[in-house]
């Protein structure tokens, strides 16, 4: 490991691993505004302090930028005095273990962005109990893409008796570099949903019509890898069935995703197993757009929408928002900000809601203007 330093050595509470990119950059900022001191870390420190100067207001900062080898070794040796890890690195299922590992052997709780099914599930049986037992968290997903539509659920669920939800997320925009490698990894998933407390497959070119709250529009969405919100739910036992429909609100470039899975599922699945990588990295990099244009909340907004139901009671709770990455970068500084003051709700494997509260991560991105007041419709 090599490291760079911007100055003289601070402390170093909160690690920020991957942040030269355009989520870790957000997370970054949202720290710097949160008053929180940080180190920000990647595979190349040009790289990372070329990004991390662009921050406006980064002057007031107090942080470091250090170069590190993703090996647990490197990592744990980096981690070892930190009290927080927030983990950029994807696509996790591929990336994430060492940087787990490393959390683990350094005595760090364990943040990240994933919207991988695979690695939540992975995070659960394979490190949840230790984590659990050394008092530290361990929260893949805290993100906008599933920790916002997490609260909207939880929301639905303080009226009792409501036992099934059908969830819905949108987004105006476009993913990133790292968002469209995340993609096209979970193509290579088998993707669950929850019925009745059991997890049941979704056959891969699964695709929903739906009602875009608050619009006279349809959009078309897919299970989107299934979603982390089976996994939180499956042993919850307000809740029996989940399932999550997702996608982008723009037709066309669905429509291309719809097509996309299915020319895996007939060209690329049918190959030797030791070839979807490299053809899966292929079809990512010509979809990648590169790094996006910092987001506008009049033109990327997000929806969330859950319709809760159970024998004899309907709620539905929709969050409009706005800036959906950063939710993200806002979520992931304000949890590793909490975590410096005190102990999470739970530890060992749980969700942003289970951790932290899903009233007081409303609150939150409240506080920022990136999300109204839910709009709450109960029927019993």
């Amino acid at each position: 490991m090599t490291a760079a330093t911007d100055s003289t050595p601070k402390p170093k509470p909160v690690v920020v691993y991957g942040a030269s990119g355009y989520t870790g950059r957000l997370v970054c900022e949202y720290l710097r505004e949160l008053g929180v001191p940080f180190v920000a870390a990647g595979r190349d420190a040009a790289r990372v302090r070329e990004v991390v100067e662009k921050i406006p207001g980064i002057e007031t900062a107090s942080y470091e930028v250090v170069e590190v080898e993703h090996t647990v070794e490197a990592l744990t040796e980096l981690f070892r005095g930190a009290q927080v890890v927030c983990n950029m690195v994807g696509p996790f299922i591929n990336l994430g273990p060492q940087v787990v590992d490393a959390c683990l052997a350094a005595g760090a709780h364990y943040l990240d962005t994933t919207g991988e099914q695979d690695w939540v599930l992975e995070c659960q049986q394979r490190w949840g109990t230790e984590f659990a037992e050394a008092g530290l968290l361990l929260s893949p997903g805290i993100a906008q893409m599933y920790t916002t539509g997490e609260i909207a659920i939880n929301i639905a669920l303080e009226t009792p008796g409501l036992d099934t939800l059908d969830v819905l997320v949108l987004w105006k925009g476009f993913p990133t570099t790292a968002s469209t490698e995340t993609i096209f990894t979970i193509l290579k998933a088998d993707w669950f949903h929850l019925q009745e407390n059991q997890y049941v497959q979704f056959e891969p070119t699964t695709t929903f019509d739906v009602v875009v709250p608050g619009s006279h529009e349809l959009a078309l969405a897919v299970p989107w890898g299934g979603t982390s919100h089976p996994v939180w739910f499956k042993d919850d036992p307000r809740v029996s069935t989940v399932k999550v429909a997702g996608g982008v609100m723009n037709k066309p470039v669905m429509e291309a995703v719809v097509a996309t899975t299915a020319m895996v599922e007939s060209e690329i699945k049918t190959l030797p197993r030791d070839q979807w990588d490299e053809k899966l990295a292929e079809i990512a990099k010509a979809w990648s757009a590169g790094m996006p244009p910092r987001e506008n909340p009049r033109l990327n907004t997000s929806i969330d929408s859950v319709h809760a139901s159970g024998p004899l009671g309907r709620k539905h709770v929709v969050i409009h928002g706005n800036s959906n990455y950063k939710q993200t970068g806002l979520l992931q500084a304000w949890a590793a900000m909490s975590l410096l003051q005190q102990k999470p709700l739970r530890a060992g494997f749980a969700s942003g809601c289970q951790a932290f509260g899903h009233r007081q991560l409303l609150g939150v991105l409240r506080q920022f203007g990136l999300v109204l007041d839910p709009v709450v419709t109960e029927h019993r």
